[in-house]
């Protein structure tokens, strides 16, 4: 970015509603609450519009910081990106991973814009990506409502979907895993996820019943911290990779490889401080044979939108968990991507290509 440029950085608080309650293990979800960020340039010639670049920051407990800490460390960035620029304001953020996240999509989104390229291309300075593959995130349920709401899935177009497993027991959730696959046939793919629910023999168990069932993933059975327990299941897991979340977060990159912990690892953006971040992590595990997947954390239109251009700069990226947008019952604006045969139509207008969001761009 251009010494001559005068950055200025704005934001607003917003609340999102969600469809549904989310039930999570530090309490029940109903909006996800933030901070719409966006960086505006005015170092053009007279006359010209200024240049304007959108972030989101939307905390999530135990993810992320609280949202108190995220409108301070927002100020922090709004009164250093005036005097120190960009470098400096992200400084300011740097151990607030929301804050963190919206001031590096504004900044990114800006210089896409600028340079007339969609956000995937400046960031990855690779070929034109047309879509992305996502799954369908399968909720809690009986076994028949499980099973109903995964065909409803495939009959829109998803060909994997992910169950989200451990709050019944591991037999009820054998039967609800195997249910499933009589309703989607052998062809879909089918993934699950415990979030950290499940004792070392539970998890056992379960990816018996699971290489029997043809499920691909498994991703995070145990605790986070268990990351030995983690290694020696996938020891014994046979054809079910198993991925790690939570366990990213609290091991970090060099830890699990030297555990051989994982075959994959989720990347959620807003947790890792930014698509930068989350970008230069997927580059680095692609290197170590551990394969990066993107997910959200129930994020509103910028940065699920963000997660979108990620995702297009990984090459041969599996399904990622980015059809979320269903489950906010408002946004703060219109959704660029369309979700279309089990795939997220990547944007191809500049930068991210959102609009609307702040009454218009």
């Amino acid at each position: 970015m251009s010494s001559a440029d005068a950055l200025a950085l704005e934001y607003r608080p917003f609340s999102l509603s969600l469809a549904e309650p989310l039930e999570t293990g530090d309490g029940t979800i109903e909006s996800r609450d933030g901070f719409l960020v966006r960086v505006v340039a005015d170092g053009g010639d007279p006359g010209d519009e200024p240049a304007v670049g959108y972030g989101e920051a939307t905390p999530l407990p135990g993810w992320t910081e609280s949202r108190e800490d995220c409108e301070r460390a927002l100020e922090r960035a709004r009164d250093a990106i005036r005097t120190g620029g960009p470098s400096e304001a992200l400084a300011a953020v740097d151990r607030q991973v929301a804050a963190r996240h919206a001031l590096a999509l504004a900044l990114a989104d800006l210089q896409a814009t600028r340079q007339s390229m969609p956000l995937y291309r400046y960031l990855g300075q690779g070929e034109m990506v047309g879509r992305v593959p996502v799954n369908a995130t399968i909720g809690d349920g009986s076994p028949a409502e499980t099973a109903a709401e995964a065909r409803r899935a495939v009959d829109r177009g998803f060909e994997c979907c992910k169950l989200k497993v451990g709050v019944r027991s591991v037999e009820e959730d054998v039967e609800r895993v195997r249910r499933v696959r009589d309703a989607v046939g052998s062809t879909v793919e089918l993934r699950a996820d415990a979030n950290e629910a499940w004792t070392y023999e539970e998890a056992a168990s379960a990816l018996e019943s699971f290489a029997e069932l043809d499920v691909s993933t498994l991703e995070q059975p145990l605790p986070a911290g268990a990351l030995q327990g983690h290694a020696d299941l996938r020891v014994r897991s046979g054809e079910v990779s198993i991925a790690l979340d939570e366990g990213l977060l609290e091991h970090g990159v060099d830890a699990i490889c030297d555990a051989d912990a994982a075959d994959i690892v989720v990347l959620k953006p807003m947790a890792l401080g930014g698509v930068d971040v989350a970008r230069k992590v997927a580059a680095w595990v692609s290197e170590l044979d551990i394969t990066p997947l993107v997910t959200t954390t129930i994020d509103g239109v910028v940065a699920r939108t963000g997660a979108v251009h990620l995702a297009a700069t990984i090459s041969n990226v599996p399904a990622c968990g980015l059809a979320t947008g269903d489950l906010l019952a408002t946004d703060l604006g219109r959704d660029p991507v369309l979700l279309e045969k089990g795939s997220a139509v990547v944007p191809q207008a500049k930068g991210l290509g959102v609009s609307d969001v702040w009454g218009g761009r």
